[in-house]
């Protein structure tokens, strides 16, 4: 991998690490200050169409549901897709609060993040999730 990528796969961890950090935090505004205003998340049974839309669902769920949770994520892979262009793969889960650990294997998700590189900074564009089937354990 040539010296920028290793910068660049750095630069992109880095985001994410801040993303998860805000959730642990229930900072709905620190958790997508890396998204495009363009960016989408698609969840089941859900589409967030903008980083206004998904700030609003993470600050609802951090008051509700999502308060004092944190999340569970496992790198699988990244690759770059041309200059500007990134793919992550990982394996999630939400811990709530009180949990050390995921309880459930069937509460994991596979999860795609696609990244842009805009003006030198690494964006997350979209990001989607799908369960975790059993027969993938």
């Amino acid at each position: 991998m040539s010296n920028s990528r290793v910068e660049d796969e750095a630069a992109i961890q880095a985001v994410l690490a801040d993303s998860y950090k805000a959730w642990e935090a229930g900072d709905a505004d620190g958790m997508v200050a890396n998204y495009t205003a363009d960016a989408t998340a698609i969840m089941t049974g859900s589409l967030r169409d903008s980083r206004d839309v998904i700030r609003q669902n993470m600050a609802l769920g951090f008051e509700g549901p999502l308060k004092g949770s944190s999340t569970y994520n496992k790198q699988l892979g990244i690759r770059f897709v041309g200059r500007d262009g990134a793919i992550v793969i990982s394996e999630s889960a939400i811990l709530f609060a009180g949990e050390t650990k995921v309880p459930d294997d069937l509460r994991k998700v596979n999860a795609t993040w696609v990244f842009e590189k805009r003006d030198g900074q690494w964006l997350i564009a979209a990001y989607h999730n799908s369960p975790v089937q059993a027969s993938e354990q």
